[in-house]
Order: structure tokens, then C-alpha cells, then sequence
């Protein structure tokens, strides 16, 4: 297991950037309650986690051979070491989970309490399940690797795949590809499905629902659907992270290679063949009727919905396929010439560049928003609007408030003085908020609205973080 290493304070404390807005002019009101001070001495920068909800840090320490954990300020056990990629944070923020060493063995510890000993734990393994109730792991004992579920040990394999394990979204069934000899399968709930050369890594999903699993199997030479236990048809190729279901659990869509062309299967219907097909661009809109993805025929990108081809363009964004929470609306970037363009049944204004993943719709689905470049500035765009001009803004996390009237997002000032200062600050509707070191958003969500009216961050101000609250006046 490999321990944590200094790196940059700046690289470790990850940015969060964003938006504009509708209603300008408000002002907020902001209060600020500090939650830790940092002791620059002793902490592991690039272990820093923020929960998802915003409000809690976690981070390791090390004081001489000694290595703990803090969480929001507060000191945890010793150990000899803590593992590279923790702590973690459940989904809903409330416990912690994180590797550590005792002299040769590893072990979890969890919301303070010790797990059993192992001779190693997998990175990279540590889930919690979506109600977090339940956190799985791999570790290992002797030759053989073995699945733990809160302390409960499953069947030892020799083999079981890192990144494989998946909580079903009721949070109720498990499902992790193990390995027999030079076969793979599936085990799900503790059962084993049947036997296979090869399992897709990156594949194994759970419907919406919980009531259904599908992932990609290898028989020979050939790769094929198993969905609930059933065998699809038989092609060259499938892609990694190429599955998705519905939102009503009722429709599944996943890439296929014939030859040298690829395609995209949904309900069982294999569609037109093209030179490539984007997997993680498959999404289904959210009342389940319409798909769309991203498709490359010959020299030209083309997106696809409903079945049918849209514009070719020279390129398209990749990530940047939305359907609108209404479910009428899609919207993309794609690239003309040296510009980057946003399309949502017509062209928008052309940009140096559009910030990537940034695309948005408001819940009420009437406006779009993302960021753009103008040379060697960053802006937002919302509705053809643009916003004020800054040294950078928007990561991915453009943030409408729930009743779609005001957006926040994250602003970068640079000063070019004796020494270059960079300050981050939150603008909510046009008005920009007090300065900070950094906003921060590694592993949580950044800006979040509470409610219409008000929101929260978590910001650097020197070696203290702050839990930052505004209201909308």
C-alpha cells in the first residue's frame, strides 16, 4: 500500500468554478464559521477530502512515524501509515472511512472504530452504499483476495477486480467481478453467476430500480450482454462504461463492435454502424423516451437522437450531451473550424473554448448555462447572455437554485502587483462575494443551494477553512 506524499497546497485543495445569473442585483448576506485550522506542519495536502454536502474536511497527518486522520479539526487513532486515496466521505456525509497500517497489516477504520487486520486492503476499493449504511472493500488474506461488507467477510477469490464493486442505488445488492482459475464472473448478493473468459471491467450496472444487472461478458473470442443472467447476441467488441439503463429501469443501451464498425443496442435493437461511438456519451432523457450519443462517420462527429442525426460538425465535446430535465431539449458543444459552439436546436455564439463538463439546464428547464474563453478570459454564458469577464471561472459546477431564479459559480481575480495574487470569490446573480485563498470542492460539491434563497461553500482564508453561508437579500 502506498502512503500519502507532499504535494502543492494549490494542487491539493481542488477549485470549484461555475456561473451567472438571472435576478441581478440582489446582494447577499454572508456569514462565516470557521471549522478547521490547518497545521501546515503536519498534514497530507493531497489527502484532503470535503464531504459531499459541503460542510466537513477530512484529512491525514503525520507527526513523526505517527499517521492520523482529522476531521474537522478533530485528531483520530495513530497508526504507521494511511492509505493513498483516503479518507472518504459517505454519501451523506455523515461518517468516514479511510485505510491504515499497523506494523505489517492494514485495516479499515470507520466512523473511529477498527476493522479486522488483513495482510493488505485494494486501493481504490473502500464504497460506501448509496444510503450509507454500508461500506464493502477488498482485502486480502494469505493468496487469496476477499470482498468485506461491514466487517462480514464474502467467499476469498483469487482474483477479485479493483473498481468492480457496486452497491445497487436501493443500496440492498452487491456485485463485484471475481476471478476462478483463467475464468471471471459475476458474483451478485453472494451468489456467482456463470463462468466466463472475461468480465468488462467498468461494466457491471444496476438498473434504477435495483431489479436488474447487466454487464459484458467474454465467451472465446466474442463479447456479448448479460442481462439478468440472459446472454445478448454475440459481437467483436464492447465498450467499457458503454451501459446505460433508463431512468424507469425499463430500456438498456449499450455499444457493440461488428467488424470495424461500431453501434449502439438499445431494447435489443442494434442501430447504424459508424467509424466510433463515444460509451460514456449514451444518456437517456429523464422520462426515459429519448436517447442520444455521440458518433464519429468518417472525418465528421454527429450526434444522434431519437435514432436520428443531427448537424455533422469537425468535432464534438466529449462529456458535454445533456437532455433538459423536461426531457425536450438536448443540448451539446461541438466544434466549427478553431471555435467551440454551443447547440441547443441552433447554433450559439462561437468561443475559444467551452469549459468542459460545464454544460447546464436550470431544473425548470428553460435556461442553459456554461462557461466559455475569450482568449485569455473565462465567462459565463446563460441564455446567449454573457456574464462578466474573470481569469477563470467554471470547472463543473454551474449551480441554479432549486426554483431555477438565481445561479452562484466561482471566480478567479488575479492581481499583478510586486507579487501576483490569485483570490477566489463566489458571485451570486451578478454580485460578487468576499475574496479567499481558494474555494474548495475536493470529493464535495462546492457551491450549494440550500434553499431559493440561500447557499454554502467552503473556503481558504490562509491556514483556516470556513464554512461560508449567504443569503439572498
Amino acid at each position: 500500500m502506498r502512503f500519502g506524499h507532499i504535494v502543492l497546497l494549490a494542487a491539493a485543495l481542488m477549485l470549484v468554478m461555475g456561473c451567472t445569473a438571472i435576478t441581478p442585483g440582489t446582494g447577499t448576506a454572508v456569514s462565516e464559521k470557521r471549522i478547521v485550522q490547518i497545521d501546515t506542519s503536519s498534514w497530507i495536502p493531497e489527502s484532503f477530502r470535503t464531504s459531499p454536502d459541503s460542510k466537513r474536511v477530512a484529512y491525514a497527518a503525520k507527526v513523526g512515524d505517527e499517521w492520523f486522520v482529522v476531521v474537522n479539526g478533530k485528531k483520530g487513532k495513530q497508526f504507521s501509515g494511511i492509505g493513498s486515496g483516503t479518507p472518504i466521505f459517505s454519501p451523506d456525509s455523515q461518517r468516514v472511512a479511510y485505510i491504515a497500517g499497523v506494523d505489517y497489516k492494514q485495516l479499515v477504520v470507520v466512523d473511529g472504530k477498527k476493522g479486522n487486520q488483513y495482510d493488505a486492503i485494494a486501493l481504490n476499493t473502500l464504497v460506501f452504499s448509496p444510503d450509507s449504511q454500508r461500506l464493502a472493500y477488498v482485502a486480502k488474506v494469505g493468496d487469496n483476495w476477499v470482498v468485506v461488507v461491514n466487517g462480514q467477510e464474502e467467499r476469498q477469490y483469487e482474483i477479485i477486480g479493483t473498481g468492480t464493486i457496486v452497491f445497487s442505488p436501493d443500496s440492498q445488492r452487491l456485485a463485484y467481478m471475481a476471478g476462478v482459475g483463467d475464468k471471471r464472473l459475476v458474483v451478485v448478493d453472494g451468489k456467482e453467476e456463470r463462468q466466463y473468459n472475461d468480465i468488462g471491467l467498468g461494466t457491471i450496472t444496476f438498473s434504477p430500480d435495483s431489479q436488474h444487472l447487466a454487464y459484458a461478458a467474454q465467451a472465446g473470442d466474442r463479447w456479448f450482454a448479460v442481462i439478468d443472467g440472459k446472454e445478448g447476441n454475440r459481437y467483436d467488441a464492447m465498450y467499457a462504461a458503454g451501459f446505460a439503463f433508463s431512468p424507469d429501469s425499463q430500456r438498456l443501451a449499450y455499444t457493440a463492435r461488428v467488424g470495424d464498425k461500431w453501434l449502439v443496442v438499445v431494447d435489443g435493437e442494434e442501430g447504424k454502424h459508424y467509424d466510433d461511438i463515444w460509451a460514456s456519451s449514451l444518456i437517456f432523457s429523464q422520462d426515459s423516451q429519448r436517447l442520444a450519443y455521440l458518433a464519429r462517420d468518417g472525418v465528421e462527429n454527429v450526434i444522434v437522437v431519437d435514432g436520428k442525426e443531427e448537424r455533422q460538425y469537425e468535432g464534438v465535446g466529449a462529456g458535454a450531451l445533456i437532455f433538459s430535465p423536461d426531457s425536450k431539449h438536448v443540448a451539446y458543444t461541438a466544434i466549427v473550424g478553431d471555435k467551440e459552439v454551443v447547440v441547443d436546436g441552433q447554433e450559439g455564439k462561437q468561443y475559444d473554448s467551452i469549459g468542459i463538463g460545464t454544460l447546464v439546464f436550470s431544473p425548470d428547464s428553460q435556461h442553459v448555462a456554461y462557461t466559455a474563453r475569450v482568449e485569455n478570459k473565462w465567462l459565463v454564458v446563460m441564455d446567449g447572455q454573457e456574464g462578466k469577464q474573470y481569469d477563470s471561472v467554471g470547472a463543473d459546477t454551474l449551480v441554479f437554485s432549486p426554483d431555477s431564479q438565481h445561479v452562484a459559480y466561482t471566480a478567479l481575480i488575479t492581481t499583478y502587483t510586486v507579487e501576483t495574487t490569485n483570490k477566489w470569490l463566489v458571485v451570486v446573480d451578478e454580485e460578487e462575494g468576499k475574496q479567499y485563498d481558494q474555494i474548495i470542492s475536493r470529493g464535495g460539491r462546492g457551491v450549494i443551494f440550500d434553499s431559493n434563497e440561500s447557499l454554502h461553500y467552503l473556503a481558504l482564508d490562509g491556514i483556516s477553512i470556513y464554512l461560508v453561508e449567504e443569503k439572498i437579500r
